[in-house]
């Protein structure tokens, strides 16, 4: 009876579970045959551009039909499609302005000097830019600071303190459960191995962070002093005053804000800005509005092609190993950047890099494709948030490199790990045996600690694959290999220092890469093409492994934000190559 009833519950469990999964499917499936048949907006007199930012920022917008499924509140924002909607504002007469409604952005502070930037050039059209928000984080201030008028609510505040960076450090966590991470590496500054053997930085890493902090700090008090007409002092002083928690006419009163004034009242202050009358209608276009407003540019008939080929992620591995999402699989942008190198149409490569590196093995393969099909035409390389160690070494052979200020690169340098759990297998009493044919036949085994041999030939694997990278920037760069080791050695800098050092050539974004790849292909007529191409919904689904996918849900919601990032960094270092060329697991900078 018992055996009967225990597969009765799991036949029925099985049935409702399959009719969930064909109903979720189904409804996919419609609202892509929705979304594909989305017309072009039509843009109305009186129209303003909203900016609705509440979620996390990305290079390109890719469709998650399981988050919204599950009822994620964020949005995804591509960063490809804002700076397109922006240019598209400026070119269209009846777009009056710009709203910007300032909630929480999750992105790196290149990113958000790029849509900065795109918003100065917006402003040089003469039409307004506004912003508001209940509480301004601090990265979504200094992108608000460019408005002609930052509106705060009157109970709300601004995020103005500074920047801070705390890496967390899982040691003692590892020893009370009897694992130990075997480390190889070069690189004084390799920092990237701290959180598994360390419980605090050491003094080369401290100074490193605290180079690129001050560095990063002084752009963006430098930028929003020049918006906002006040002194860098003066910012200083206001950010030692923890202003989060004084009153909002404080903000007011240093300078911060212009207004205060509820949400409520937003409108009619917009529709004052745009001279629309009190009984007129503005009309508000968002962001997926604004995707679908056809570009105002005639067809080129040239067949000239500039191509901007994205790759951002960790290289060959996932942002998020138990999320599922994908990093930069070096087997396929070979595979398009030879495409690219065979396709005459294409006259020059701008290679988007947002990448904090990953396996040193696929790095060298991509550097091994831009070189061939650098022989062929430029190769621009435009940096994001991230462009270090394998993001560097990918990057390292461009004809030029350009880079935000505020963009992190370099970390010229290699690192290996190898997981000994014997301590937790002897916690739990789990005993191992091993026959082998050969000295090394069991190299690598995680279950016992490696001796003195195995950890010599794991050095010298891992010293060879240093120079090999520094023989790769030297030759890229033209700098040589003794100058260029003095200032690697896995050490962070910003693009600005960069610059400096020769690491990077100019400093700029995207468009001024994609500035720099005409003028290299000698082209004046083109059509600039993005790649790979995106993946519709129906493909997106395709690839979600939707049991990952909730899996890490649950556990994050179970296990909290600080255990459930060493699983899925323990996780991530399982799944991963041996050899690394990467920038710390986790930055952490607020």
């Amino acid at each position: 009876m018992k055996d009967f009833l225990k597969f009765t519950v799991a036949t029925i469990t099985g049935i409702v579970a399959t009719c969930v999964l064909f109903f979720l499917l189904s409804v996919v499936t419609l609202l892509g045959m929705a979304s594909s048949t989305e017309t072009e907006t039509v843009v109305r007199p009186n129209s303003v551009m909203m900016l609705d930012l509440k979620g996390s920022l990305v290079e390109r917008s890719q469709d998650n039909p399981f988050g919204r499924f599950l009822g994620e509140e964020y949005n995804s924002y591509g960063l490809d499609d804002i700076l397109s909607s922006i240019r598209k504002a400026k070119e269209n007469e009846d777009i009056k302005g710009i709203y910007l409604q300032a909630g929480f952005l999750g992105g790196g502070f290149a990113s958000l000097k790029e849509i900065r930037d795109a918003l100065t050039d917006f402003k040089e059209s003469g039409k307004f830019i506004v912003a508001y928000s209940d509480t301004y984080t601090q990265g979504l201030y200094y992108l608000s600071s460019v408005a002609d008028k930052v509106l705060l609510n009157p109970q709300g505040s601004i995020e103005w303190s500074g920047l801070a960076s705390a890496p967390v450090f899982f040691k003692d966590l590892l020893d009370k459960v009897g694992i130990e991470m075997q480390i190889f590496k070069v690189g004084t500054y390799k920092s990237a191995v701290e959180p598994f053997i360390a419980t605090q930085m050491s003094d080369a890493n401290r100074e490193q962070i605290s180079a690129y902090l001050n560095s990063v700090w002084s752009q963006l008090t430098a930028d929003v002093a020049g918006s906002r007409n006040l002194s860098v002092d003066s910012l200083n002083a206001v950010a030692d005053r923890m202003l989060l928690m004084q009153p909002a006419e404080d903000c007011v009163a240093c300078g911060l804000a212009d207004t205060l004034i509820y949400r409520n009242d937003v409108r009619d202050y917009l529709k004052r800005m745009a001279g629309v009358g009190e009984d007129d209608d503005l009309h508000v276009l968002g962001l997926r509005d604004m995707i679908n407003v056809k570009k105002n540019v005639p067809k080129d008939k040239s067949g000239n092609i500039i191509a901007v080929y994205y790759a951002f992620g960790e290289i060959d591995g996932a942002s998020s190993y138990m999320d599922g999402e994908e990093g930069i699989d070096s087997e396929k942008v070979m595979t398009d950047l030879r495409k690219l190198k065979d396709d005459d149409d294409v006259k020059a490569v701008v290679l988007r890099v947002n990448s904090p590196g990953g396996s040193a093995y696929g790095s060298e393969q991509i550097w091994y494709a831009l070189s061939e099909l650098k022989k062929k035409k430029p190769v621009i390389v435009s940096m994001g948030d991230y462009a270090a160690s394998g993001g560097y070494y990918i990057s390292c052979n461009a004809d030029t490199i350009v880079a935000e200020p505020t963009t992190l690169t370099g970390s010229i340098g290699i690192f290996g790990m190898v997981t000994n759990t014997q301590g937790l297998m002897d916690k739990i009493g789990v005993d191992f045996d091993v026959v082998k044919t050969n000295r090394f036949s069991d190299f690598g085994m995680t279950v016992r600690p490696m001796n003195d041999d195995e950890k010599m030939l794991m050095q010298a694997n891992v010293n060879r694959g240093y120079d090999l990278f520094l023989t790769r920037c030297s030759d890229g760069r033209g700098i040589a290999k003794e100058d260029l080791d003095k200032i690697a050695q896995g050490r962070v800098w910003t693009g600005t220092t960069a610059k400096e050092l020769g690491l990077v050539d100019v400093l700029g974004g995207l468009d001024t890469a994609i500035g720099i790849a005409v003028e290299k292909a000698g082209v004046e007529n083109y059509s600039l093409l993005s790649y790979p191409r995106k993946a519709g919904m129906f493909e997106s689904l395709l690839d979600i492994n939707p049991g990952n996918y909730i899996r890490s849900r649950v556990l994050k919601s179970v296990t909290g934000d600080t255990s459930y990032r060493l699983l899925e960094l323990m996780d991530g270092v399982e799944k991963a190559d041996r050899i690394q060329a990467r920038l710390p697991f986790d930055l952490n900078i607020q």
